[in-house]
């Protein structure tokens, strides 16, 4: 049985085994929040037995970006009628598309993806959008581009909380496929200045964390950002950048060859 762990009053958290995904769910006297909704449909129906475990309350849900392990359960929260909120940028790349690429990266999920239609957010967000939960307040906010183009915050302040999606990362190292690494430090930065000492914050994947881990990540992914700068300008090859990296070299790779087409884009 799919079961969600209170971290705070009225915030639960689902740890998914598969792909080790973080989905979140906010209670408020009239409303829940759904925060990502896992890979498959399957696994979004399995979320959502677990949600109404929890609440009988409406549903509205966010994705915090486009990857298809936070988005493809959206078809069956929106076949009951939740809105779906995301940020534009988002919203534009979750389609069939999306879908097929996750079957060649992931082909043990096939099945599952070939149930699954991509449902986009129809409720866009660009910089900023406040929900009302009933008595609870949660901020959707876009602090910059970082795993994405189009990463969404959300920030539940009377818990002291905040769900970051995959600008966090604790079960393993940041992504960088579809990221911009050189702009990626300032947006945890202004994450970081949103957050009390004793926040807690739920990466898109691992356990439950707090400021001093999204700051090491944060000096982590500064690190990186200069180093593709300096090779740049120096002429250095991508290789000999990522060797560098404090992350695995393959993902720090296409950290920096994404980081070199972005200093010279004309």
């Amino acid at each position: 049985m799919t079961v969600l762990r209170e971290i705070a009053a009225g915030v639960h958290v689902l740890r998914h085994p598969v792909l080790d995904v973080n989905a979140t769910l906010v209670v408020g006297g009239e409303a829940a929040l759904v925060v990502d909704t896992l890979s498959t449909a399957e696994q979004a129906q399995d979320l959502l037995a677990a949600v109404r475990r929890v609440t009988p309350l409406p549903l509205l849900v966010v994705n915090t970006h486009h990857h298809f392990d936070h988005t493809m359960g959206n078809m069956v929260f929106a076949a009951g009628g939740a809105p779906i909120y995301g940020h534009e940028e988002a919203a534009a790349l979750i389609g069939p598309a999306l879908r097929d690429r996750a079957v060649l990266e992931y082909p043990e999920l096939a099945d599952g993806l070939a149930c699954t239609t991509p449902v986009a957010p129809g409720r866009l967000v660009r910089a900023a959008d406040d929900l009302d939960l009933g008595d609870r307040l949660v901020q959707l906010r876009h602090y910059g581009r970082g795993h994405s183009a189009g990463d969404l915050v959300a920030l539940v302040p009377d818990a002291d909380l905040a769900i970051a999606g995959d600008l966090v990362e604790e079960s393993g190292p940041p992504q960088f496929d579809d990221a911009y690494p050189l702009e990626w430090p300032d947006t945890v930065a202004t994450l970081l200045a949103q957050l009390g000492p004793q926040a807690q914050v739920v990466p898109g994947h691992g356990k439950v964390v707090g400021p001093r881990f999204v700051t090491a990540q944060h000096e982590q992914l500064a690190a990186l950002a200069w180093l593709i700068r300096d090779g740049d300008r120096d002429g250095a090859p991508a290789e000999r950048v990522a060797a560098k990296s404090p992350f695995p070299q393959d993902m720090a790779l296409c950290a920096v060859k994404r980081g070199y087409v972005q200093l010279n884009m004309p």
